[in-house]
């Protein structure tokens, strides 16, 4: 009997123990799991944004392994959408290392910051808030998207507010037909961004898309749907992570005769009004849902030529540095 209990007592001993890894293990991810996985993407860039400032060499580094990051964070959204299962092993991985990065960086910052404290600076004058309320003032439409901004900027970097929409021009044609999930896409600015009167993001810059589902049209399902989300945006010659969700598709005149000007970011500005006024207003046959969605109304498939116009709305800020510009 007492070896018999012994036995017993080990087993459930040993129960005990392998439960937590069992139940962590089993656990479900979700899909607000990897939304916070890209959170703390973009939190792990500002903590690089501060660095590149101090020590640029180190900033390049653990800028690589973020950008690593990033594309297992995607490949986890997408895997999560198609299977809808994803091992909390493989989610708890990830998170980590994206902890372990954002450590590293803020770690670097603060060696890096000198031992003296700053002496604070004296209050802004009456004429001094009056010039900043000025600039802030919304310019003329046709040829900028104005934001006025509520968050802080400094001399060498401005910050996009998340709600600021941005006009892009599809480069590539989407078909849900031939789309497939993780493909990715280009599209050009159509206006300069301006935020509190600073250029933020110039017309011709360059935002990346990805296709995170499709459901292609076939005699059981007439509504084919696509959905496409953008997670970078390139200027100057640096990319910069992004979280913008697509709100409305117009119908465009193409890209003849501008193609080069859009992707060389070159005099495009000039012409905005003369686009804008060319649109036929939204693409027919087409129904724009939550999450960026895009969903046929006709029983075909969900066409966007090139040329398009997409209507993007940040869901995350993003700061952009002004230093690097020529």
């Amino acid at each position: 009997m007492n070896l018999r209990h012994r036995a017993l007592l080990g087993a459930v001993a040993l129960a005990i123990i392998a439960a937590p890894a069992y139940a962590q293990q089993s656990s479900t991810v979700t899909q607000a799991d990897v939304q916070r996985l890209q959170d703390n993407v973009y939190l792990a860039d500002r903590d690089l944004s501060q660095l590149r400032s101090r020590d640029a060499t180190r900033a390049t580094q653990l800028g690589t392994e973020l950008d690593d990051l990033r594309d297992e964070v995607v490949y986890l959204k997408v895997k999560l959408r198609k299977e809808r299962t994803l091992s909390r092993t493989e989610y708890s991985d990830v998170r980590d290392r994206i902890e372990d990065l954002r450590s590293r960086a803020r770690s670097d910052v603060a060696a890096a910051a000198p031992a003296s404290t700053p002496t604070p600076a004296p209050a802004p004058s009456s004429a001094a808030n009056s010039a900043t309320t000025a600039s802030r003032s919304t310019s003329a439409p046709g040829n900028t998207t104005s934001t006025p901004s509520t968050t802080a900027t400094t001399a060498s970097s401005v910050e996009v507010p998340v709600g600021t929409e941005i006009d892009v021009r599809l480069q590539n044609a989407l078909n849900s037909g031939t789309a497939q999930v993780e493909d990715r896409f280009e599209g050009a600015t159509l206006a300069d961004v301006i935020v509190d009167g600073r250029l933020a993001i110039p017309a011709g810059s360059i935002f990346r898309g990805v296709v995170t589902a499709v459901e292609p049209g076939t005699r059981t399902n007439r509504t084919s749907k696509i959905t496409v989300s953008f997670d970078q945006v390139t200027l100057n010659g640096r990319s910069y992570p992004i979280r913008g969700t697509v709100t409305q598709a117009i119908e465009g005149e193409g890209i003849r005769g501008e193609a080069g000007r859009t992707a060389a970011g070159a005099g495009v500005g000039a012409i905005i009004g003369g686009i804008l006024g060319g649109f036929k207003g939204a693409l027919a046959g087409i129904l724009i849902g939550g999450g960026g969605t895009i969903a046929a109304t006709e029983g075909k498939e969900v066409e966007l030529p090139q040329g398009s116009v997409l209507r993007v709305r940040m869901d995350s800020p993003v700061q952009i540095d002004t230093q690097t510009r020529h």
